[in-house]
């Protein structure tokens, strides 16, 4: 049943199913399109200078659309920003800052990229969407194989900026893709040629300037068009599993370390004594074959030189020699030499309180036969 003919409960047959009266007054069927024809026509006419489309009112809305499209080709840039002007979809010229005139579309297009603000990429890990939530690891990205087979739980960013904004638009398909790709690339390269505990511990800037180095040498051979500003790692570890365990076996390097510290601590000590210690008896014995060789050589030219007065002067040398062998043995004997001939009225006695106090190994009296004219005394005793 046509819906002109329902009445919908309102008595009223000539509306539609909405209740509304179809276009065109009461007939049912659809609109008019002679009929808008007609009132765009009169719309039109009434902003057109004389009221109808003469040639002149055409030649005016002509130029008008003209103007129109040609001042559509006006664009400004900002200071951050650089201008990639296309024509027909091909790359022609880069633009500055302040405003700038391309031919209108579809003739030329233009693409304002930001150029100086930095981007920033996150590795192994995903910042949280809302703030206070926590950060979500991705290990298929953080875990990395080291130089001495271990495995190791790295997290960083990389900071970049657009250098070229042609090289960036057009060189690389998905340059963010790329540029993460190229990031994570390097990082295991250069943690793969590294061992585990630099890595860990004191090598984490010279890693990063290699990580950093290595991805502008490869983005510049793709000729992506940016700069790679730094590289930051946030996080180095361990994997959670074996966490302990590679902590238990630092501390047991550790005390490694520290034990043959204190080895060569001693050894440091020990040897630069011992060192000395050798060299001094060397020294002490150089000295004493010194000494023995100056005696011997004085002893000898001692005797030449009593051997020449001797073969001057027999008698006297003799004598002389005798008196001072005499002395020499009796230097450490309290002894008493009395001459024969003038002791034969001495009673020779013995000092006994002195002999008490200090008594001597050999004390004697005698009265040698000496061929000498008087009395001598010779040592350490006196004569009564």
């Amino acid at each position: 049943m046509p819906w002109t003919n329902q009445t919908g409960g309102n008595g009223s047959g000539n509306r539609g199913p909405w209740g509304r009266m179809p276009p065109g007054g009461g007939s049912g069927g659809p609109p008019d399109l002679e009929e808008l024809l007609r009132r765009s026509q009169e719309r039109l006419k009434s902003f057109l200078p004389g009221g109808g489309f003469t040639l002149g009112s055409l030649a005016v809305l002509g130029l008008g659309i003209v103007v129109v499209w040609l001042l559509s080709g006006i664009y400004f840039v900002g200071t951050r920003e650089q201008g990639v002007v296309m024509r027909f979809g091909k790359f022609i010229a880069r633009t500055g800052p302040g405003p700038n005139y391309h031919l209108p579309w579809p003739i030329e297009t233009v693409a304002i990229p930001d150029v100086t603000s930095a981007h920033q990429i996150d590795i192994g890990f995903r910042s949280p969407e809302t703030e206070g939530g926590q950060l979500e690891d991705v290990l298929e990205e953080s875990h990395m194989l080291t130089g001495d087979e271990n495995i190791v739980d790295i997290n960083f960013t990389v900071q970049w900026v657009i250098k070229d904004a042609a090289e960036y638009l057009f060189n690389v398909e998905e340059p963010e893709t790329t540029i993460k790709a190229v990031a994570e690339s390097a990082m295991r390269e250069v943690v793969g040629e590294n061992q585990i505990a630099p890595i860990l511990t004191q090598d984490r800037a010279s890693i990063e300037d290699e990580v950093r180095e290595l991805m502008q040498k490869t983005l510049d051979n793709y000729r992506a068009g940016v700069t790679v500003l730094r590289v930051n790692m946030q996080n180095v570890d361990t994997p959670m599993q074996v966490r302990d365990a590679y902590r238990d076996v630092q501390a047991a390097r550790a005390d490694q370390d520290r034990m043959r510290n204190e080895a060569e601590a001693y050894a440091n000590k020990i040897i630069p004594e011992a060192r000395g210690q050798a060299a001094q008896i060397v020294q002490e014995a150089e000295a004493y074959r010194q000494k023995v060789i100056a005696e011997a050589s004085g002893e000898a030219k001692r005797f030449l030189s009593v051997y020449e007065e001797y073969r001057k002067a027999p008698d006297v040398t003799r004598k002389r020699m005798y008196i001072e062998t005499m002395a020499h043995m009796f230097a450490q004997m309290n002894k008493v030499v009395v001459d024969e001939s003038a002791g034969k009225n001495i009673i020779p006695y013995l000092p006994a309180q002195a002999l008490g106090r200090n008594p001597p190994e050999n004390v004697t009296v005698t009265a040698p036969s000496a061929p000498q004219a008087g009395a001598a005394a010779v040592g350490s005793g006196s004569s009564p």
